[in-house]
Parts: structure tokens; C-alpha cells; sequence
């Protein structure tokens, strides 16, 4: 959790990318409400800390989108195992790997904010995990700007996503749980990245790293929800 709120925090997506194929493979069940309440914080430090970055013209198309994908989410919640679930991650992970990898040349127009803002929330809402759908079109965004408005648009996700799962009977008292005792870990995760946000910016060494160690996760949790 705390290597995953350093990607966090130095990128602007990433954490339940780091964080969610580890407490999958501990427990499935924990997802996505865990990893829900862990990550909800986060967002909000790092926006703030960035706040003349934000770009809140591009936020609310993406908010727009991601209420219909809620629901989605909702639905795979709903009709999917927990081993379903972690399957689900897996892919997700090695996607979002994949996309970065591609550099697909797409920018944040309206229509591409209103489709990642639904796939987001489809995801979020479903496996806790969200970055990678917008973190595509950022990808070719400089630093601050994109970790501010990504940030500014996952700061409404959590609170949605929980709040739906709460509704249909989703969310768990251990689950609930786990998530407030990953809260410190979080922290000290965003602490960490704040001196060395520039040395990022400056190169892209840490964000290869980060990809090879986001995809051996990925592959590491999808070969063993094959095999269980």
C-alpha cells in the first residue's frame, strides 16, 4: 500500500494498480471496498498539493461518464465470484501496462474524457482500480497538470463508488475495516513521493520501473486465478 500511494503520488494514478493484485492474492473478498476506503484520501492530498494544475474544464466531462460505468461496475459486483473478480484484475493491470507501453496517441477531448470518466468508474466500482482508462490520455500530458486533474477527478470516485456499493448490500465490516487499517500505509506512501516529484517530471526511468513491476504483479495474480 505504501509503494502503490508513492506511485500515486508521483504519477496521479497507481496505487490500486500496485496495491490491489497483492490483497487479491491475500484475500479477493477484500476487494473493491477495501482498497476503496484506503485510496480515497489520496487523491484529495494530492490535488490539493497541486491545485494550480488542475485543469477542472476537463474534470467534470469525466465525471459525466463515469456515473453510467458506476452502475456497470455495480452490475460485475453483483454476478461476479470473488475469483471472478481477481481474474478481472489481472487483466486490468496488464492492460493498463499494455496501453502505457503502446502510447496510443489520444488526448483529453470531451468524447475521450466522457468514455475513460464511464470505464473508470466501470472499473473502480468493480476491482477498486481506475487509472489506467485516464491515465492514457494524459500519458503525454507534463506532470503537474496531469496528476492535478486526474487527481481532482478520482477525488469524486471512491465516495461514489462506496456509496453505490452501500446501497446494494456490496460493502462488509471486514472489509470495511481493512481498509482504515491500510490508511496509515497510504500516508506515509504519499509523504514519501512529494520530494521527488521533479526528478520524475524530469525522466522516465521510475515510470519503466513501475510498469515492470506493476506487470509482473498483474501476470504473477492472473497465473494463480488460472490455476486455483
Amino acid at each position: 500500500m505504501t509503494v502503490g500511494a508513492f506511485v500515486q503520488g508521483l504519477s496521479g494514478f497507481g496505487m490500486a494498480l500496485v496495491a490491489a493484485p497483492v490483497v487479491a492474492f491475500v484475500d479477493p473478498t477484500l476487494l473493491p471496498v477495501a482498497l476503496l476506503v484506503a485510496v480515497a484520501p489520496l487523491p484529495l492530498l494530492t490535488a490539493w498539493r497541486e491545485r494550480d494544475h488542475i485543469a477542472w474544464r476537463e474534470v467534470w466531462p469525466a465525471l459525466l461518464g463515469r456515473l453510467p460505468g458506476t452502475g456497470l461496475g455495480l452490475v460485475a459486483v453483483a454476478l461476479l465470484t470473488p475469483r471472478a473478480v481477481a481474474l478481472v484484475v489481472a487483466l486490468t493491470v496488464l492492460v493498463g501496462v499494455g496501453a502505457s507501453v503502446v502510447r496510443w496517441d489520444v488526448r483529453p477531448t470531451p468524447l475521450a474524457l466522457l468514455v475513460a470518466g464511464g470505464a473508470s468508474g466501470a472499473l473502480s466500482t468493480a476491482t477498486s482500480i481506475a487509472g489506467p482508462p485516464m491515465a492514457l490520455l494524459y500519458q503525454r500530458s507534463p506532470g503537474p497538470a496531469a496528476r492535478a486533474t486526474m487527481s481532482a477527478f478520482f477525488s469524486f470516485g471512491p465516495p461514489i463508488s462506496l456509496s453505490a456499493l452501500l446501497a446494494t448490500g456490496q460493502v462488509g465490516a471486514p472489509a470495511l475495516l481493512a481498509g482504515v487499517l491500510l490508511l496509515p500505509a497510504m500516508a506515509l506512501g504519499f509523504g514519501l513521493s512529494g520530494p521527488l516529484r521533479r526528478h520524475v517530471d524530469a525522466g522516465g526511468r521510475f515510470r519503466l520501473l513501475v510498469l515492470g513491476v506493476t506487470a509482473a504483479s498483474g501476470l504473477l495474480l492472473l497465473v494463480r486465478t488460472l490455476l486455483v
